[in-house]
């Protein structure tokens, strides 16, 4: 077992201090990975939370050292889902639940893993109250070695204090009837100033046609504004939309 240095000690209370005093949520996320780094060796790492509307759904990911959103893929054909949604915090390697031989078979492996260039990866699934609430997965590159059983050790110190954070954005940022404004959102999900645009102006009623008369820009366009937010937001449609967000600020 590895024995944590000084220094150790003190990126670890840092990382804490940051999970309960950052006031940009996504800006938390972004520094827990770029400073666990010091502590765990990674090549790329993305980091989910739980669906707004309590499906079993990924969203609103930041990355580390990769942008590609798999969240799709991982909802479709993740062999882990079970594990994933099962309301316990828990860390481990993906090769403590499927055997390395088996799993660079698998259809998850193929298109998520290979394309990446990634091999092993570490889970740490966050939980409260029995309710998913997010998922950090870190990666090593084809040719590393696999994680070990320190750097489960590490992330079991920092599990309860991320999902209780996670817990809390999720109550702070609904009011009382369950519902979300617009900026809320905007500020929740880093939606684009043209997301915000589009978002702002479907809670107004307005139609397909006159917002890309307003906006100047193809219904094709538009549509894709739509399916970024949907994804953002973890929903799939309009009623899902309106149950989600505030009519008025």
């Amino acid at each position: 077992m590895r024995t944590l240095e000084t220094n150790d000690w003190i990126v670890l209370n840092n990382i804490i201090y940051k999970i309960y005093t950052l006031d940009n949520f996504n800006q938390m996320r972004r520094e827990f990975l770029e400073q666990i780094k010091m502590l765990i060796d990674f090549d790329s790492a993305d980091f989910y939370l739980a669906s707004a509307d309590g499906c079993e759904k990924l969203t609103a990911p930041v990355f580390y050292n990769c942008e590609e959103d798999l969240s799709d893929l991982y909802d479709g054909i993740d062999y882990s889902r079970g594990i994933l949604y099962s309301g316990k915090s828990l860390i481990y390697r993906e090769t403590d639940i499927i055997s390395d031989e088996t799993r660079i078979e698998t259809e998850y492996y193929k298109k998520v893993y290979k394309p990446n260039n990634w091999h092993y990866s570490l889970q740490m699934i966050l939980a409260r109250n029995k309710q998913f609430v997010g998922v950090v997965t870190f990666y090593r590159t084809i040719g590393k070695d696999d994680f070990q059983y320190d750097d489960i050790f590490l992330l079991d110190m920092l599990k309860d204090h991320l999902a209780f954070r996670l817990e809390q954005q999720k109550k702070n940022g609904e009011l009382l009837e369950g519902k979300l404004t617009v900026s809320a959102a905007a500020e929740k999900y880093e939606l684009t100033k043209r997301e915000q645009t589009i978002l702002r102006m479907l809670m107004a009623g307005k139609g397909n046609p006159d917002i890309c008369d307003e906006l100047s820009i193809t219904e094709n366009t538009l549509k894709k504004h739509i399916l970024n937010i949907y994804r953002k937001l973890g929903i799939k449609n309009r009623v899902q939309l309106f149950k989600m967000i505030k009519e008025k600020e």
